[in-house]
């Protein structure tokens, strides 16, 4: 039989990829943590969406967070020995975000308002997901920021993560979203 507890981590740390452990409560475990979350609700937004293209967008951005998890997770005197696009992230999948932005926004441009989240269960999930992506994005801002070896691609790419994600949210929910506030 085998056990999905291993007990290791009783003593609050935890595995790195590629060997060697650090404490549970470590910037980089946090953004890990978040990265975990917002993968999470891409599964509910995924769930939510009737719209095809948009569902197998949101399992590919599942897969990806996957990298940006082991790209966080790695012990940092292996870098090297972190695979491009499988376990390291890359300039080109930030730049695939960005076009991808770029073109969502030619489709269908964004209002020059603040919106309340909620119009649709693909838009609040989406926009929940967001918020998790920016907070792993501020979580390894500050493990740079106490000298922990930050990966400026996954900065990069958390950071136009929750870009797309905020027009992914905007797309579904469509025209029922209501302004933050009536002039």
């Amino acid at each position: 039989m085998s056990r999905i507890y291993t007990r290791q981590g009783d003593d609050g740390t935890t595995g790195r990829y590629l060997g060697g452990r650090v404490s549970k409560a470590d910037l980089l475990v946090e953004a890990s943590g978040d990265v975990d979350e917002t993968v999470a609700l891409l599964g509910v937004a995924r769930a939510s969406t009737a719209d095809a293209a948009t569902a197998e967008l949101l399992l590919r951005l599942q897969r990806e967070l996957f990298v940006v998890g082991a790209d966080l997770a790695a012990n940092p005197t292996h870098r090297d020995r972190l695979a491009a696009e499988v376990s390291r992230v890359t300039p080109r999948m930030v730049a695939t975000l960005e076009a991808l932005i770029d073109r969502l926004v030619a489709e269908r441009p964004l209002r020059p308002v603040f919106v309340v989240p909620g119009a649709t269960p693909a838009g609040a999930a989406l926009d929940h997901a967001r918020t998790v992506a920016r907070r792993a994005e501020r979580h390894v801002v500050a493990a740079g920021d106490a000298g922990g070896a930050v990966s400026m691609e996954v900065l990069a790419y958390l950071n136009r993560l929750s870009d797309l994600l905020f027009v992914l949210a905007r797309h579904a929910a469509g025209e029922a979203e209501e302004p933050a506030s009536r002039a």
